[in-house]
């Protein structure tokens, strides 16, 4: 059988033009990729328009994103209070609810949290371990990142604990508590009603600070979390106030709760 024309080194004997170079797939890929290259540029010196596309403040970081619409839902809230004041205002002026009626509401009111509360207290903060913490105490490993950071259950057990002992009113930062309201954090950032916070958090509550101290002392999360303080350096810090005001919860009193589709 005679060699084929395509075969390397040799030429065709029989008649027809002769066979050009054949492209190798090698160089094929080399192409690709340069005019793959050549398109990148092009679509990056379109986008950057002469700006660091990898440094341009226009870009919006997810982190700055959630702090505008915390400082968002903060100015809502402090508008949704005026109107409410303004309301209620409105509503006494009336002169539709007698004075005994008046009287209970105030009373209602003033349980629900949502009138300022002045009276004796104390205060508890909470903050994150220096990041180049180690164990001060020999026995125990060293750090986790995990160690080093305030936890949901720990802000948890702090408010527990001054309900426990018999608090009259929680704020938590600048927020006043009500029966509703859920401490939550996602990550390193606590989340409460709506409005984001960094570390250190405080947690000031109203009522006998005697039995407040007991209650703290007494909490088996609180002594979880005494461990951490005494061997990574979590913060820890308890001050009695004197007399100090919470404010009136501001917020939106309505529930909101999933309904079985029909």
């Amino acid at each position: 059988m005679s060699n084929s024309a395509d075969s390397p080194g040799t030429g065709s004997t029989g008649p027809g033009p002769a066979r050009g170079p054949r492209l190798r797939p090698v160089r094929i890929l080399t192409a690709a990729v340069f005019a793959l290259a050549g398109l990148i540029f092009v679509t990056s010196f379109n986008t950057a328009k002469g700006t660091d596309i990898r440094k341009d403040s226009s870009l919006l970081k997810l982190s700055d994103l959630i702090q505008e619409r915390s400082r968002k839902n903060k100015e809502l809230d402090e508008s949704s209070a005026a109107l409410r004041d303004r309301v209620e205002s409105l509503a006494k002026s009336d002169g539709g609810s007698t004075e005994a009626q008046d009287r209970r509401l105030t009373g209602l009111e003033k349980s629900a949290g949502t009138q300022e509360l002045t009276g004796k207290g104390l205060t508890v903060t909470l903050n994150d371990a220096p990041p180049n913490a180690t164990a001060k105490l020999p026995g125990y490993p060293e750090p986790q990142p995990d160690y080093l950071v305030i936890h949901q259950q720990d802000l948890q057990a702090v408010v527990n604990a001054l309900w426990q002992g018999g608090a009259r009113g929680i704020k938590v930062m600048d927020q006043r508590l009500i029966s509703t309201s859920a401490v939550r954090c996602v990550g390193n950032t606590l989340i409460l009603q709506g409005r984001v916070y960094s570390p250190p958090y405080k947690i000031t509550a109203v009522g006998d600070p005697d039995s407040l101290q007991r209650a703290l002392a007494a909490s088996k999360a609180i002594q979880t979390y005494m461990v951490y303080v005494n061997v990574y350096g979590l913060g820890w810090k308890v001050t009695e106030d004197g007399a100090v005001t919470l404010p009136g919860y501001s917020g939106t009193v309505d529930l909101h709760y999933a309904k079985p589709v029909q």
